[in-house]
């Protein structure tokens, strides 16, 4: 008998090769990459947020890479599948041709997240300094920036909220640039990811 997909003999037998799982940050939001490898049969499966986006069944090569794509700005990811001794492997993943933890220094350096409640909603907010774009809960929000006296705003909405950036100079050169995210005239406290 043939377990039926919504059996939990059938997700049991389903993950058995699950090998690695990462959590990545990124400006639309936390995705979760899960890898399967069949070290016997080189079966090579991953997942992006549940959905499959590679499987590969019968590899011959144990090692090797698996390339794909992550979230809506279909930012580059690689599982690298090393051998380390005997029928033990190492899983690295990287992304846009970094390690995971190098990505995320980077990321930290180039963008700003903050994490709130409103309308009984969650809220992830995230600033993209390079490009000064900003993401809400996955979305790309339009905005419009505005120079005001010591610095500038980039204004958007969050359904009836109005919500603004706020970008001034620290007057250190170390520290650069300060964001401000401010919802209803109340400043949000930033999350460090």
């Amino acid at each position: 008998m043939q377990p039926s997909a919504h059996s939990p003999l059938y997700s049991l037998e389903k993950m058995t090769d699950l090998v690695a799982v990462w959590e990545v940050a990124l400006s639309d939001g936390v995705h979760k990459i899960e890898f399967e490898h069949g070290t016997t049969s080189g079966k090579r499966v991953v997942y992006v947020d549940g959905k499959e986006e590679i499987r590969k069944e019968w590899m011959f090569k144990l090692v090797g890479k698996e390339t794909f794509c992550v979230g809506a700005a279909k930012t580059k990811a690689t599982i690298n599948i090393d051998a380390i001794s005997g029928f033990a492997y190492e899983y690295t993943l990287e992304i846009n041709g970094k390690s995971l933890k190098k990505y995320m220094e980077n990321r930290s350096k180039t963008t700003n997240t903050w994490v709130l409640h409103l309308d009984g909603e969650d809220l992830r907010v995230v600033l993209e300094k390079d490009t000064m774009d900003v993401w809400c809960n996955g979305k790309k929000m339009e905005t419009a920036g505005e120079f005001v006296d010591d610095g500038t705003e980039t204004h958007f909405s969050v359904g009836s909220h109005s919500c603004y950036i706020k970008a001034v100079s620290s007057g250190k050169r170390k520290e650069g640039i300060i964001h401000t995210l401010i919802v209803d005239n109340r400043e949000i406290p930033e999350m460090l990811e």
